[in-house]
């Protein structure tokens, strides 16, 4: 039996709480913060405790706060104890002196959203986890989350800042591209509504599409096709229509296609008059 204590009883650790096969953990801490209460306000805090002995901790608080409750855990951990946290954007050197004094350090990060504790064990269910940190914590982490029915994967430390970044730019800027998407929309007459409807069964083709195939092939439009003739049109129409800041988007996302495109096999003058097109239409931006 593996025990676990939790700190910090929001939704990420809240979730963990109740996902963590009974058979295998026993969940004999849960505790919040002192400056930050969240989660049940029965939980104790850590400062409340002589000694936290359990096997696994998991630091579940926000961002800002993972270095402060370290270091509270670290004085009550017990000395073979192993710890995580679960954000995506720091990496396991938070926890450097407790790494330096022998514990197991690492992060494990879910991909997928957690909306409310309850939701956890369907979530975490066949969803991928980023795993870093030192050699015995990365081992440790892997077993945890296949536990939790998710799949594991490992980067280098170094890397964890860019790993998010990629994730924030395939999860939350594609909401932000779709926002953009929509507000063209609206200036061609139709409600934001509206606009939602017709979108998003596209969005989910072009998922599909990515579900099935490399990005190069998944590819598809004026720009999978160097289409100079529509590009034109669709440029005079957005400078007559919306702001500059949609319209970088639009182009900025366009070169990234033609690359696309160039892999594709698609005619290489084509997509280099096209390149050059839309190279001089960022020239002229407001900046």
């Amino acid at each position: 039996m593996i025990t676990v204590s939790i700190v910090g009883l929001g939704r990420v650790g809240g979730a963990l709480a109740i996902s963590l096969p009974s058979e295998k953990y026993l969940i004999e801490g849960l505790f919040r913060s002192g400056r930050y209460p969240n989660g049940d306000p029965a939980a104790c805090t850590v400062d409340e405790v002589d000694l936290i002995n359990s096997d696994v901790v998991f630091v579940t608080t926000q961002d800002a706060n993972i270095r402060e409750a370290s270091i509270l855990v670290g004085r009550k951990m017990k000395k073979s104890a192993a710890i995580f946290h679960t954000s995506g954007a720091c990496d396991s050197s938070i926890f450097s002196e407790l790494s330096e004094n022998g514990h197991p350090a690492g992060s494990i990060h879910p991909l997928v959203s957690i909306s409310r504790p309850e939701v956890g064990p369907e979530r975490f269910r066949g969803a991928f986890f980023c795993v870093e940190g030192d050699e015995a914590a990365v081992r440790l982490g892997k077993e945890i989350v296949n536990d939790l029915g998710g799949r594991p994967f490992s980067i280098d430390t170094k890397f964890k800042t860019l790993y998010h970044a990629a994730a924030v730019t395939a999860c939350g800027h594609l909401v932000a591209l779709f926002d953009a998407s929509v507000e063209m929309m609206t200036k061609a007459g139709l409600t934001a509504e509206q606009s939602k409807e017709i979108l998003l069964p596209l969005v989910l083709s072009t998922v599909n599409n990515l579900k099935e195939q490399d990005t190069a092939a998944a590819l598809t439009g004026t720009f999978a096709r160097a289409d100079i003739e529509t590009f034109t049109r669709h440029l005079t129409s957005l400078n007559e229509n919306v702001s500059d800041d949609l319209l970088e988007i639009y182009l900025l996302l366009g070169e990234r296609s033609l690359e696309l495109a160039a892999r594709q096999g698609v005619n290489a003058d084509r997509i280099d008059r096209l390149r050059t097109k839309v190279s001089i239409a960022k020239s002229k931006l407001k900046w």
